[in-house]
């Protein structure tokens, strides 16, 4: 089954796959789109150099700036919805929704959501909804299917709070501070580079900044922003022509040697090497 719906700019499509469909390539590559994933246990998938195996249902929110692949086609089933910025804006909803820098954006990792049963039945049920809806044509379904894509975000972005350990409302605060230090390393990591730039933006000290996300992370701020600078890095190299030299520069570093070393000590591989010889760091999901 594979569903398509144009309303004027706004486009959103639906996809429920199996081990003989064949995903269509907008779905797959098509940078206009942000992408929610329904994946079947046992669905393999790499996801930004991260190989996937799902030991149980999961949802995956890939942006439109990532990029993901099938990984195993035998074991890949669920469905995929995919829809352009016009169709649904996650920044110009993220105050209604809050999922900006959690489900997309999410600069501490994947955004994916484990599923208990009861969990998966539900969010099936939404997406067949909303593979009804696509095949309806009145004047309401444009603005039905915005309402439905809606409710599996924000039941998602409940789900994973709870799976994260932000399910009390005490924690709601320093959920809250993680998503906006989240939001602004992936607006302003090609530029900003130190932590004391974070803590300028969010108003606290550089020390203050670190003892807050330590409560919740293992990573340091600084391994953060250098985490996210070094996975552009590695799109750039794997995905695009473009020179060490311009990833370099475009990334916010004058020195290009200096950015070729700092790459080496991150990745333990020369960006050259990378680009000849890509590799993911496998990763089991749920």
């Amino acid at each position: 089954m594979s569903l398509f719906k144009q309303f004027t700019h706004k486009k959103i499509g639906i996809v429920k796959f199996d081990a003989a469909t064949t995903l269509p390539e907008v779905a797959l590559t098509d940078k206009s789109y942000n992408r929610i994933l329904f994946l079947r246990a046992g669905s393999a998938l790499r996801v930004d150099f991260q190989k996937h195996t799902l030991r149980q249902d999961a949802l995956f929110f890939i942006g439109s700036n990532q990029f993901f692949e099938v990984e195993d086609n035998n074991r890949f089933k669920g469905y995929v919805i995919y829809f352009n910025r016009d169709f649904y804006c996650i920044q110009i909803h993220e105050k209604e929704v809050s999922c900006d820098g959690i489900l997309y954006n999410n600069v501490y990792g994947t955004s994916a959501v484990t599923l208990t049963k009861e969990h998966a039945r539900t969010m099936e049920a939404i997406l067949e909804e909303i593979a009804e809806e696509m095949q309806r044509d009145d004047t309401a379904v444009e603005e039905m299917l915005r309402i439905l894509v809606k409710k599996v975000i924000i039941k998602s972005t409940r789900l994973w709070k709870e799976n994260a350990g932000y399910a009390q409302q005490d924690d709601q605060p320093e959920a809250e501070f993680l998503r906006q230090f989240s939001q602004l390393v992936e607006s302003h990591f090609r530029k900003r580079h130190g932590v004391a730039d974070y803590a300028d933006l969010l108003n606290i000290t550089p020390k203050a900044l670190s003892k807050r996300l330590n409560r919740y992370r293992s990573e340091t701020p600084n391994d953060i922003i250098k985490d996210r600078i070094m996975l552009e890095a590695k799109r750039l190299l794997l995905y695009t022509d473009m020179t060490v030299k311009e990833i370099s520069y475009n990334l916010g570093y004058e020195d290009p040697a200096y950015f070729n070393r700092l790459f080496v000590k991150t990745t333990g591989i020369a960006p050259a090497e990378f680009r000849r010889q890509p590799s993911g760091v496998v990763k089991q999901a749920g």
